[in-house]
């Protein structure tokens, strides 16, 4: 039974004085409860975790990794949790897409996945399980074009140039990759598709290592996200010669895309978005969904990522899920028609 606290001008006049006292005092104290009970029901109720774990399946340095540093601090605030990121590289991002798809679903574990291990890898490896099957999709974090760039010692400026060096020596250039079925290395496949060049792939256990051998100059070609070559750039030990967008990218204008470089349709862009394992009950799921996006719609969050290129990506977990049904055809034909295979 509930107690309504009782107006001072409701109480019967006779009342000596001290009963008087009481019965407001009570009245308050009745008061202070329902408010204090009301406070508790509208706050949210403590996120079901001592910490969450979010897994990178590359080593650190490429665009999966930075991705997972730059959201992680954000979700700590949202959820009122430490958030920690776990780098899992190897085997084109199956080993630690696999480990999350394995682990318990109690929303501790989650994994920052990409079209590599969710929707390309399926059409490329005999893998134990199916990702789009094993995990849920919590929500997308970002979507950035590719930079077909080379080492500055390579004496090329133009796509063009590369493709003629390319051809006049069959066999003696190579190009670098993050792994075998990344759309990195389907770049390089679908560039040798379409002008019919002798390139070797050299696969890298992720796109940090690749990205440094080519600094080195180790390896002379490669694509590589506009998020992690930026940075680079600015070295003078890398020389970028177009991008995989369906437009220039907003932080290098003076890029050309493929399209404008000669090659019709090559549009190529890596999508990354947050997964956990696919038992994970659906109110922990929305609840993740709803912290990553406000992680996400904070100004300087998504200035960073605008920086990127990524356009603005948030959206509900059905949205989420739709995007990739829609996804996973395209990469089929596209590893088809690249004739990529794992080296």
């Amino acid at each position: 039974m509930t107690i309504e606290p009782t107006p001072a001008h409701r109480l019967p006049r006779h009342l000596p004085r001290r009963y008087r006292t009481v019965l407001l005092a009570a009245g308050a104290i009745a008061g202070f409860g329902l408010i204090a009970t009301a406070a508790r029901a509208a706050a949210p109720e403590p996120y079901p975790c001592a910490t969450l774990r979010i897994v990178s399946p590359y080593p650190p340095g490429g665009t999966t990794d930075i991705l997972a540093r730059i959201v992680s601090p954000g979700l700590s605030k949202q959820l009122g949790i430490p958030v920690i990121v776990d780098n899992r590289g190897g085997a084109s991002s199956n080993i630690g897409t696999e480990f999350v798809a394995r682990a318990k679903g109690d929303g501790c574990t989650a994994l920052l996945g990409n079209n590599t291990g969710i929707v390309i890898n399926r059409n490329l490896y005999q893998l134990k399980l199916d990702p789009t099957r094993a995990l849920a999709p919590v929500g997308e974090i970002a979507s950035v074009p590719l930079v077909l760039y080379v080492n500055s010692a390579l004496p090329v400026n133009s796509v063009a140039q590369l493709v003629a060096l390319a051809k006049a020596a069959p066999g003696k250039y190579s190009y670098a990759s993050g792994g075998s079925g990344s759309p990195q290395h389907l770049a390089g496949e679908m560039l040798k598709l379409e002008r019919q060049l002798d390139i070797v792939h050299i696969p890298y256990r992720g796109q940090g290592p690749a990205l440094s051998d080519v600094i080195a100059g180790q390896v002379p070609i490669a694509f590589e996200t506009t998020t992690a070559i930026a940075p680079q750039l600015k070295s003078g030990r890398l020389r970028p010669l177009a991008t995989t967008g369906a437009k220039r990218a907003r932080t290098l204008p003076d890029l050309p895309t493929m399209q404008e470089a000669g090659f019709p349709g090559f549009v190529i862009e890596n999508w990354y978005g947050l997964f956990v394992p696919a038992d994970t009950p659906a109110p922990l799921v929305q609840r993740l969904n709803a912290a990553l996006n406000a992680v996400l719609g904070q100004p300087d969050i998504a200035g960073r990522l605008s920086d990127m290129g990524s356009a603005d990506v948030r959206g509900t977990t059905a949205q989420f899920r739709a995007f990739i049904a829609k996804e996973m055809p395209y990469w089929e034909s596209l590893v088809k028609r690249s004739g990529a295979t794992v080296d």
